[in-house]
C-alpha cells in the first residue's frame, strides 16, 4: 500500500485526443542536402572513423551492455557560481539542448581549443561554399567559431573538463560597427562519468560522452561532422528514457524543500486510437509530501549512510510514481502505466523523452548532467 496525502486533490490535469496522422509522408525540403552529403567523402570517413574507433577501443569493457544504475546519492546543492565563469554559466542556462552522445575523441586536446576554433570556422566556411551549409544563413558573410574550457564542473579527477563551443556571425548587409551574434552553441562534457569506463580507455582517448547543441541542425551536422573526421568518433542520438524521465521525476522532487520547485508537470502519452495524451500537473507540496512517505526511514539507511550518504534507490522512484499513478487513477479511471513518460517540468529545469534539456537552475545542474552523463555512457555502441 502506498501512503497518498489527503491533500493531494489540488491538481490540474489536461487530457487531449490527438488524431492519427496520415499515412502519406510528406519529403523533407533538405532531403536533396542529404543525399549529396551521404555521397561525399567526408560521410565515407566518418562512418570509416566510427568503425576505426570501435577496433581502437576494443578492449574497452563493455558498459553500454549495463543499465541505469539502481541507487544513487540525494540530490546536493552544487553553488557552481563560485566556481564557473558567470557568462559560460548564463549560456549553459539559456537555451534548451537537443542531445546526442558521443563515443571517445582520439587525440582530442583541450590546449589546442584556438586551433580547433580556427579549424573549425574555415570547415563551415568550406561547406557553405560547396553548398552544404548555405541553408544556415544564406545572408551570412562569415562564420567566426570560439572553444572555450568550462572550468568548475568536473565531477571527479577522471572527468574532462566541459568544452563549450559558440559560433557567431555577421550578415552581409549589417554595418561595419555591428557586433556579430551569436547562432548556434554547444558543448561536450562528462559529470561523474563511470570511473572503470573512464581509467579503461587508451591515453589517446578523451571521454565527454554527453553533447548538447542549440541552433540550426544543419550547422550541428556540420559540427559533427568535423568532430568525426578529426578525432574518429561518433555520434548519435540520447533520448531520455521513461526510467530517466521517472529518475529527473524523484531528483527534482527531492530538492523541493531546498529550492522550490513551484510544479511538477508530466506528460504521459497513452498508445491507443486516437493516440492520448495526458498532461499531469501537482502541486508541490503534495508531490514533495507523497514523496517524503515513500522514502526510505533513518533507520533502514543507517548502514549506508555513515559511508556513502542518503541515497535514493530505484524502488523509492518506482513506489513515488506508482503513487502518483494511483490518485489518477482514482479520479479518473485511466491506468498511466498502460503508456509512458514523454516529459516532465518544474522550475529547476525540463526533460523530454525526444533528448530535449532545459536546465534552470544552476544549484543542481550537476546532479541533471550527472544522470544524463550515465545515460550517454550506457548509450555508446563500443
Amino acid at each position: 500500500m502506498f501512503k497518498i496525502v489527503s491533500g493531494f486533490v489540488r491538481y490540474n490535469t489536461t487530457i487531449r485526443m490527438e488524431r492519427q496522422h496520415s499515412s502519406v509522408v510528406r519529403t523533407p525540403l533538405d532531403s536533396v542536402k542529404v543525399q549529396r552529403r551521404s555521397k561525399s567523402r567526408s560521410y565515407r570517413q566518418s562512418y570509416r572513423s566510427c568503425l576505426g574507433a570501435a577496433s581502437r577501443l576494443g578492449s574497452t569493457p563493455a558498459f553500454t551492455a549495463r543499465r541505469l544504475n539502481t541507487s544513487r546519492k540525494a540530490p546536493k546543492l552544487h553553488n557552481i557560481t563560485e566556481k564557473v565563469n558567470a557568462e559560460q554559466l548564463a549560456l549553459l542556462m539559456k537555451s534548451e539542448w537537443k542531445l546526442s552522445y558521443v563515443t571517445p575523441l582520439y587525440q582530442f586536446r583541450h590546449t589546442q581549443l584556438k586551433s580547433y576554433s580556427r579549424q573549425l570556422s574555415a570547415f563551415i566556411a568550406a561547406e557553405k561554399q560547396q553548398g552544404l551549409a548555405v541553408e544556415v544563413e544564406g545572408s551570412q558573410n562569415s562564420f567566426r567559431v570560439s572553444f572555450s574550457a568550462v572550468q568548475g564542473m568536473a565531477g571527479t579527477d577522471d572527468d574532462a573538463e566541459t568544452v563549450l563551443i559558440q559560433i557567431h556571425s555577421k550578415s552581409i548587409f549589417a554595418r561595419q560597427d555591428e557586433h556579430q551574434r551569436l547562432i548556434w552553441s554547444g558543448w561536450l562534457t562528462c559529470i561523474n562519468g563511470n570511473p572503470d569506463y573512464l581509467r579503461s580507455l587508451p591515453k589517446d582517448f578523451i571521454c565527454l560522452p554527453l553533447f548538447g547543441s542549440s541552433g540550426s541542425e544543419v550547422l550541428t551536422s556540420s559540427v559533427q561532422s568535423w568532430f568525426q573526421q578529426n578525432f574518429d568518433c561518433c555520434f548519435g542520438p540520447l533520448e531520455i528514457s521513461h526510467t530517466s524521465l521517472q529518475w529527473l521525476v524523484a531528483l527534482w522532487t527531492n530538492c523541493h524543500t531546498e529550492s522550490n520547485i513551484q510544479h511538477l508537470k508530466m506528460i504521459w502519452s497513452i498508445p491507443v486510437v486516437p493516440p492520448l495524451q495526458i498532461t499531469y500537473t501537482v502541486n508541490p507540496q503534495d508531490a514533495w509530501d507523497l514523496w517524503n512517505s515513500v522514502r526510505k526511514s533513518p533507520q533502514e539507511e543507517k548502514e549506508t549512510e555513515e559511508e556513502e550518504g542518503r541515497s535514493i534507490d530505484i524502488e523509492e522512484v518506482m513506489q513515488f510514481m506508482q503513487g502518483l499513478k494511483s490518485h489518477f487513477y482514482r479520479h479518473f479511471r485511466l491506468d498511466l502505466s498502460a503508456g509512458s513518460l514523454k516529459q516532465v517540468s518544474t522550475a529547476l529545469g525540463s526533460a523530454k523523452y525526444n533528448g530535449r534539456i532545459k536546465i534552470s537552475n544552476s544549484k543542481y545542474m550537476i546532479t541533471t548532467l550527472t544522470l544524463l552523463t550515465e545515460g550517454a555512457l550506457l548509450k555508446m555502441p563500443i
